[in-house]
């Protein structure tokens, strides 16, 4: 498994900032989506999983610039609480905000539902994302056991954490 790239990266211009969009994933965009999803992770989602999440009962977005996929995320809403289940940065686009510009959007829009608390698991090893989470804001408060799947049938640890959107 390769090191994570150092969080402190060139930021995009202002001039890029303003060229992104962030737009409703579509099931065209499902080879772009996997083609990040599988150089992000080890265990990525399956297109079955994306496929299932294009429903209204979940807020699917994508960040583009131009014909470049930034980013994107998955949420599901509950009553007064959003879950987030899937952000995703582009791996050649990680360490300049765009992680952040989608957590923006997406507490904004959470917001604008009533949610009250954004929620996420995150592996317990993954120290880069539980950085990001925490710099935004986000507390941990909890751990599930053996929820992720790892190599050789192992199991690794999620981290719980929350959000507080009435205070952000």
């Amino acid at each position: 498994m390769r090191a994570p790239a150092p969080l402190q990266a060139t930021p995009p211009s202002d001039t890029l900032r303003n060229a992104v969009v962030l737009a409703p994933m579509t099931p065209e965009q499902l080879d772009a989506v996997m083609a990040i999803e599988q150089t992000a992770y080890s265990h990525p989602w399956s297109r079955g999983n994306f496929r299932d999440s294009l429903n209204p009962l979940f807020e699917a977005q994508c960040l583009w610039f131009e014909d470049e996929l930034l980013g994107y995320f998955l949420a599901m809403h509950g009553v007064e609480e959003m879950h987030l289940l899937n952000i995703t940065v582009a791996p050649a686009r990680q360490g300049q905000g765009w992680g952040h510009m989608m957590l923006d959007a997406l507490a904004l829009w959470s917001r604008s539902v009533g949610a009250q608390v954004l929620w996420l698991e995150v592996r317990q090893s993954n120290t880069r994302a539980l950085q990001v989470y925490e710099r935004y804001g986000f507390a941990r408060v909890g751990l599930r056991k053996d929820y992720y799947p790892a190599d050789r049938q192992q199991r690794e640890h999620a981290v719980v954490m929350s959000l507080n959107l009435k205070l952000t």
